[in-house]
């Protein structure tokens, strides 16, 4: 069993980023990061953190799809 955390804090997410913990805390309010919530506690879990960079990567807006093609 890996002993790697299933969430991280929304400080944590903000350095995984490499955004500031202000930023980080109104992604997180404005529901542009995936939070899950414990009472005050908010975390993000890993894999849909992960997820959420996986599909930036591959986001081409319309315009820039069209150009390639």
């Amino acid at each position: 069993m890996t002993t790697e955390k299933l969430t991280v804090t929304v400080e944590e997410a903000g350095v995984l980023l490499g955004i500031g913990r202000g930023l980080a805390y109104e992604m997180a309010k404005t529901g542009r990061l995936p939070v899950l919530r414990f009472g005050k506690r908010m975390v993000i879990p890993r894999q849909l953190l992960e997820n959420m960079l996986q599909t930036a990567v591959n986001y081409q807006p319309d315009n820039e799809a069209q150009k390639a093609s």
